[in-house]
């Protein structure tokens, strides 16, 4: 995992992302930032591309998101370190259509040495849409381990 970078213009000014995990990128982007009191807000807007064929948001987009968030949440536990997701929970609560602003929330409810738990709820305009839960697992990078392009 590499550090986030801050957006300077445009729409999402003052979000950051991660912009070089392609999966992530290619599915969202998805933005994050810290609100007053230093919570994890992720968002981005539902577009035709997020939809499964009938017309909702594709569940595959929300546990990406979800997934993208958890690091967002966490990211003062792994402070932009390497780590992996090791466990991924969700509860889909209800649909998100096109148009929506999709935002999630959530908070670390134990770090200890290498392992942090999140947990968290992804809204649709302010309605509940997935509750999830994950273990994020710091690694240490193996002696001779290239970085990822763009690290």
């Amino acid at each position: 995992m590499s550090s986030s970078v801050l957006i300077e213009t445009g729409v999402w000014a003052g979000w950051r992302t991660w912009p070089h995990d392609a999966f992530e990128n290619g599915v969202g982007p998805f933005y994050y930032r810290r609100d007053e009191n230093n919570r994890s807000i992720s968002r981005f807007i539902a577009e035709p591309r997020h939809m499964n064929g009938g017309g909702f948001m594709h569940g595959g987009c929300f546990m990406t998101f979800a997934d993208f968030s958890c690091f967002a949440i966490c990211e003062d536990h792994h402070q932009g370190g390497p780590a992996v997701t090791v466990n991924l929970s969700a509860d889909f609560l209800s649909s998100a259509r096109v148009g929506e602003v999709i935002e999630s929330t959530g908070e670390v409810t134990r770090a200890g040495g290498r392992l942090i738990y999140v947990r968290g709820l992804i809204t649709a305009d302010g309605r509940p849409c997935l509750s999830f839960s994950s273990v994020i697992s710091k690694i240490k990078p193996r002696v001779g381990d290239t970085p990822p392009v763009g690290a």
